[in-house]
């Protein structure tokens, strides 16, 4: 099977005690093996600023954005081995975060905001709009190794 690898790195330049307190930026960056680096942070509704920079990615975005990235590129597999033709494709992918029974915050629910451009003469029913999404779920890598609930 296949490896993913990804490289987290973080540099802080501060002082001891100003660590321990908590006093330190949180932005790092994410690289990846086709040369892709990514700015990260933490969210500011978990870190707030300095601490955290609301214009890099945070760790809940990206999980949110895999998501819909999985289920997108399945769902445009799906949809062409049953004949369709998609041009577009926009997703407004929205996570929600609650605590667990211990308290702890986790991305729940995933709602998947699909918008799907068609073309040429075949086009899917509601229910095979369906299908396809539900297909599309049941494909999807990242769908099937977490436990959030996905809809769309």
């Amino acid at each position: 099977m296949a490896e993913y690898v990804a490289t987290i790195t973080w540099t802080g330049t501060v002082a001891p005690e100003d660590f321990a307190k908590g006093r330190y930026s949180r932005e790092h960056s994410w690289a990846f093996d086709g040369g892709v680096i990514v700015p990260a942070s933490p969210a500011p509704s978990s870190v707030p600023r300095p601490w955290s920079n609301p214009a890099n990615v945070d760790p809940e975005e990206a999980f949110v954005a895999s998501i819909s990235s999985c289920h997108m590129l399945t769902f445009l597999w799906v949809a062409s081995k049953k004949g369709f033709c998609a041009t577009g494709y926009t997703d407004r992918a929205v996570g929600v975060m609650t605590k667990n029974e211990r308290g702890v915050p986790w991305v729940s629910h995933v709602t998947l905001h699909p918008q799907i451009v068609w073309a040429g003469d075949k086009q899917p029913t509601a229910a095979e709009l369906d299908e396809l999404h539900h297909a599309a779920h049941d494909g999807c890598f990242i769908a099937q190794s977490v436990k959030t609930e996905i809809t769309w």
